[in-house]
């Protein structure tokens, strides 16, 4: 198992999918309302994830990577990634769960 198969782990139906259901929209800075689908939400190294695509990076075949941060009984909320090297843990946490390990024996 991959170093970051070890420390990730997914949950079905986590917060956000139970909060908002299958997709959510999120308004950007210009102010315009963005449709996500909720492709997955892990756990990387302790710290809550969700991974989310438009339609558009569908069609590129990209991602999005957002924290997730719960605070009591409100509705989760998301917060960017800014940090390369965490994006990218993320980003493989997400690969390794879709797609396996390459460092399976």
């Amino acid at each position: 198992m991959s170093e970051a198969g070890k420390r990730s782990q997914a949950s079905a139906g986590g917060a956000l999918q139970q909060a908002f259901g299958a997709e959510i929209e999120l308004t950007g800075e210009s102010g315009s309302v963005q449709v996500y689908r909720i492709l997955a939400e892990l756990s990387v190294n302790g710290r809550p994830y969700a991974v989310l695509q438009s339609d558009a990076m569908r069609k590129e075949g990209e991602i999005e990577v957002f924290r997730v941060l719960s605070e009591d009984a409100a509705e989760p909320k998301l917060e960017s990634v800014d940090d390369d090297e965490e994006w990218e843990d993320v980003a493989e946490a997400y690969d390794d769960l879709q797609f396996g390990s390459d460092d399976r024996p």
